[in-house]
């Protein structure tokens, strides 16, 4: 995610959409941070690259591999469960 390039289209604004917005849940305020991008993806609106779209990107790259990050629990070491 670190070395994801900065999109040059729609398609490519998608797929990377699509991967951070499977992890949406775990980022505090996904939608107002991906808004520039997801508009961007509207057929009526032009493809132009500006510095919302270029910071909305970072932003979410960053919130997508610092921490805390999401991994899955190493059987041979404790860990614990929280639930609500």
């Amino acid at each position: 995610v670190q070395d994801w390039g900065t999109p040059e289209s729609v398609t490519e604004i998608r797929s990377f959409l699509g991967l951070s917005g499977y992890y949406r849940r775990f980022i505090e305020g996904f939608s107002k941070i991906a808004l520039p991008l997801t508009q961007l993806t509207r057929k009526s609106q032009a493809f132009v690259w500006d510095d919302k779209c270029e910071k909305s990107f970072q932003e979410l790259k960053r919130r997508l591999t610092s921490a805390p990050v999401l991994i899955l629990p190493n059987p041979k070491e404790s860990f614990v469960v929280y639930c609500d």
